[in-house]
């Protein structure tokens, strides 16, 4: 194998993958369907041969690798095991991988347990492995951690921001199709609807709430009152000293020295109406068997219901899927067309 192939055996799988080598059971899950796609690399069938020995590996790639299409759903694939669910956006060459990679010594992919990193998921999205999953960079503590930088093509949700351990920005939460990868603490699937309403154009109030956010790391809901010139000017506002003075006056009357988002969009962007549909069918698809009712390979057919307050008498259930959906619509209701409810996992 080439030096570049090493290269990007170990960014992906670590140097050392244990005193037996990585298990053929991970990198036949990943195999599956990870191809990176660039103009240096070519694809994984290229870049691997059977059997393939590098180091401490050796992979023995005798069995079937690859996904079949199911035999409940012609048009559904079906994974041999849990992996990468989807599809790979262009990828750049190692060395700007590294880079954007926040600790390049940690490999992509675990090799003992074989859980996918984050900037893995943001690889095969985005074709940028950066380790965030906000939108723009923040500091801390005069670091530079790197998010998103623009609209994605496929959206990325993920049940960890319910539980309140990262908040997923606006490029990957309103991508360009109406198509999101879900992310459970095990596995990815995929949620999709063909309402291109769902993936309409930023709106004004939308974007200032974007913009809004990128000057409140912390997302706390507010920033400095020194900060509202920077952000007035971002969203093309008058931003004239005293227009800005006047402004900090009336949107923090008590001079608390802060400004809140929510006052913020009221005074600004004022009574904008959402371009959601109320409703709009969706389909969810996760290509394990064990997962699937009967265990057949499955789209799975449902009705949402987006609204705009929370309503008691219409909650239809508490589901992992529909919390994950709750971080992108807050107040949205899922009616499925099976008996049960279809898996994160």
């Amino acid at each position: 194998m080439s030096e570049a192939g090493q290269e990007l055996v170990h960014l992906v799988w670590g140097k050392k993958a244990g005193p037996r080598g990585l298990a053929d059971t991970i990198f036949c899950r990943w195999a599956q369907a990870l191809e990176f796609i660039s103009d240096v690399y070519g694809s994984l069938s290229d870049l691997f041969s059977n059997p393939l020995e590098v180091e401490s590996y050796d992979f023995h790639l005798e069995r079937k690798v690859g996904f079949v299409f199911s035999d409940s759903e012609s048009t559904a694939l079906e994974q041999f095991e849990g992996g990468p669910c989807a599809v790979i956006a262009p990828v750049q060459g190692i060395e700007n991988i590294k880079n954007e990679i926040e600790d390049a010594t940690e490999p992509l992919i675990d090799p003992v347990y074989g859980h996918g990193s984050q900037s893995l998921i943001n690889l095969l999205l985005t074709g940028h492995a950066v380790s965030n999953v906000w939108d723009g960079d923040r500091e801390c503590s005069g670091m530079k951690l790197l998010g998103i930088h623009k609209q994605a093509t496929v959206g990325f949700l993920t049940l960890m921001e319910s539980l309140r351990y990262c908040k997923v920005g606006s490029y990957l939460k309103s991508p360009k199709f109406p198509i999101w990868i879900l992310g459970s603490e095990t596995h990815l699937t995929v949620f999709f609807a063909k309402d291109m309403a769902l993936v309409a154009p930023e709106a004004p109030s939308e974007q200032a709430r974007r913009v809004f956010q990128t000057y409140d790391p912390e997302d706390n809901g507010f920033i400095p009152d020194t900060l509202l010139e920077d952000v007035m000017k971002a969203l093309d506002l008058v931003s004239d000293p005293e227009y800005v003075n006047l402004m900090k006056t009336k949107l923090d009357p008590e001079g608390l020295g802060i400004i809140l988002l929510g006052p913020f969009l009221q005074e600004f962007f004022p009574e904008q109406d959402s371009r959601v549909s109320e409703s709009f069918t969706v389909y969810h698809y996760n290509g394990l068997k064990q997962s699937n009712y009967n265990e057949k390979v499955m789209y799975v057919e449902g009705t949402a219901v987006v609204m705009g307050f929370e309503e008691p008498m219409l909650q239809t259930d508490d589901t992992p899927v529909k919390r994950c959906l709750q971080t992108k619509w807050p107040y949205i209701e899922l009616l499925w067309t099976t008996d049960r409810s279809p898996s994160l996992n």
